[in-house]
């Protein structure tokens, strides 16, 4: 079976790091702000360049690697489709044994969304990249508002937040507040408002006889690690009922165990009429999102024809799916995030106590963030580089911390350590 030992890209192995820089600028989009590494193996919590060096990976590519690079059960069972000639992409008008066993699965993930449409539990409707979901989750929610509000269609609005970040295509840079994310790209989709995170009076004054959703992360990743004040999630959920509006959740970073629990409503025990999940869903190693919602809302909105997808839901994608989410619950990937989060976080305090850098610490789980008080924390990042980290900024001013679930002891210990280095 699949060995990682004997599938380092030898033929690409060669080349110079300048070499790799360079193809980069002459033939790539810059749209990144890039570290200077070129990777060349990655597995478990660690990454390692070309010449050998290891860096302990604290960005788990945006939360899509919780359970640690190249996972074996993930690989194997990727890997053992392949050889077996049934991974290919195979058209949806014939079934597949994978998507049905993922849809199951992760339909039964979750607990009975929009209870207060009914209790004939979850239906899941599969794409590739997160923003896919997204977009799937407006259009029900619109839909939603045009069949059962009444609103005349094109009046739809949904309420949305201020730093939010929910993708990068034309609807969702449309709501984004962060200018460079949307200038130049007009015209921009309208029927969107957007309001304070974690204000709920202004959430209230935005609901008009249009509002037919909400649209929310639970905890605001790319907008600075932002955790909203306690009752926020409640207040949206009684707002939703009050005034018969949809409540989705974007938990494309911080589901599947990334904040501690395996959804990150449950910290405040609320559950939503809409989930969009992606990134750890397929453990990293393949695009797979989906939005999943009560089958009876479902099956309203998505009539034949009404959606679809060319690689969504195709076998390959399911079988890493099906094995994450078995691989999330056998090696209890959310009770590590807790433990060690914690712990993490508990000694980044203890550092930002003494440090005349630190504005403050933000975060649960191991989905942490260090405000820096002159808003230059990819000065800092470049510095933990260095030092053999891989971290990013978070809006400019903050330090993202979201290594693998599974990280060890020692590896805290190693991540605090240079974390001292730099900070103090």
């Amino acid at each position: 079976m699949y060995n990682p030992d004997n599938h380092v890209m030898n033929s690409y192995s060669a080349l110079a790091d300048d070499e790799i820089f360079g193809f980069e600028d002459r033939y790539g989009a810059h749209h990144y702000e890039r570290l200077n590494l070129v990777v060349r193996q990655a597995r478990g919590c660690w990454i390692t360049d070309a010449n050998g060096r290891q860096y302990l990976d604290c960005l788990a590519a945006y939360s899509a690697a919780n359970p640690g690079h190249h996972h074996p059960e993930i690989v194997n069972a990727m890997a053992a489709a392949l050889l077996g000639n049934y991974a290919s992409v195979i058209s949806n008008v014939v079934y597949t044994d994978p998507l049905g066993v993922f849809l199951k699965k992760a339909a039964n993930f979750a607990p009975q969304l929009a209870p207060r449409f009914g209790s004939n539990g979850n239906k899941v409707l599969p794409k590739n990249g997160g923003v896919e979901s997204v977009e799937t989750a407006i259009k029900m929610m619109r839909y939603y508002g045009w069949k059962k509000k009444g609103i005349k269609d094109g009046r739809q609005e949904i309420i949305v937040f201020n730093n939010n970040f929910h993708g990068r295509m034309i609807s969702v840079v449309s709501f984004s507040s962060t200018p460079k994310y949307r200038e130049g790209f007009g015209p921009l989709t309208p029927g969107f408002v957007s309001a304070k995170y974690g204000d709920i009076d202004e959430v209230k004054k935005l609901v008009n006889a249009n509002t037919c959703g909400i649209l929310v992360e639970p905890m605001q990743g790319e907008g600075g690690m932002k955790v909203p004040p306690p009752g926020f999630l409640q207040g949206l959920r009684d707002i939703a009922d009050q005034e018969d509006i949809l409540l989705t959740f974007d938990e494309i970073q911080v589901g599947l165990g990334r904040t501690g629990k395996r959804f990150c409503f449950e910290h405040e025990d609320v559950v939503p009429d809409g989930l969009i999940l992606g990134k750890a869903l397929s453990g990293g190693l393949v695009p797979l999102s989906i939005f999943m919602t009560n089958s009876d809302l479902m099956d309203m909105a998505f009539t034949v024809g009404s959606d679809g997808s060319t690689f969504g839901g195709y076998p390959l994608a399911c079988i890493a799916g099906i094995a994450a989410l078995t691989v999330l619950e056998e090696e209890d990937l959310v009770g590590s995030s807790a433990r060690q989060g914690a712990k993490l976080k508990t000694a980044i305090e203890k550092i930002a106590e003494k440090s005349s850098h630190v504005k403050e610490v933000r975060g649960k789980g191991l989905f942490i963030g260090i405000e820096v008080n002159k808003g230059n924390a990819m000065h800092f990042c470049r510095q933990l580089l260095d030092l053999g980290l891989i971290v990013n900024d978070s809006h400019g001013h903050t330090i993202r911390i979201s290594p693998p679930l599974n990280i060890n002891d020692d590896e805290i210990d190693f991540l605090i350590k240079n974390l001292k280095k730099v900070l103090l």
